[in-house]
C-alpha cells in the first residue's frame, strides 16, 4: 500500500520561504516520477512541479518557475519542494503525488495522470 506523508506547511508572510517534504513508503520510489500539486479554496487542483525518478529532469508550472525548486533523495524515499518568495496566490493545500507508471515522464501535469496522493499540507501566505 502506497503511503505519502507531507510535512512542512504553515503560515508565512509574503516573501518568506518554506520547504515541504514528502516521505514515501510502499512504492518503488526510485522508479517513479514524483511531483507536487496544490489546490486553493474554490479552485481545481493544479500541477506545481515534477521530478523524474533519477532527479535529472524537472518541470514547473509557469506560476512558480524561478521561485520553487523540486528535489528528491532516493536513499530517504523523500521528495522536497523548496518555495521561495512566496506570494498570497501560493496559498493552498499542497499534495505530493506519484506517477501512474514506472519510469514514465510524460503526462503528470493533469491530476488524472497521478497514481497516488498524499493527504496534503496547508500553506497559507499572508499578504
Amino acid at each position: 500500500q502506497v503511503q505519502l506523508v507531507e510535512s512542512g506547511g504553515g503560515l508565512v508572510q509574503a516573501g518568506d520561504s518554506l520547504r515541504l517534504s514528502c516521505a514515501a513508503s510502499g512504492v518503488a520510489f526510485r522508479s517513479y516520477t514524483m511531483g507536487w500539486f496544490r489546490q486553493a479554496p474554490g479552485k481545481e487542483r493544479e500541477f506545481v512541479a515534477k521530478i523524474n525518478w533519477s532527479g535529472d529532469w524537472k518541470s514547473y508550472a509557469d506560476s512558480v518557475k524561478g521561485r520553487f525548486t523540486i528535489s528528491r533523495d532516493n536513499d530517504k524515499n523523500t521528495v522536497y519542494l523548496d518555495m521561495n518568495s512566496l506570494k498570497f496566490n501560493d496559498t493552498g493545500v499542497y499534495y505530493c503525488a506519484t506517477g501512474r507508471s514506472l519510469f514514465r515522464w510524460t503526462g503528470f501535469s493533469n491530476p488524472m495522470d497521478v497514481g497516488s496522493w498524499g493527504q496534503g499540507t496547508q500553506v497559507t501566505v499572508s499578504s
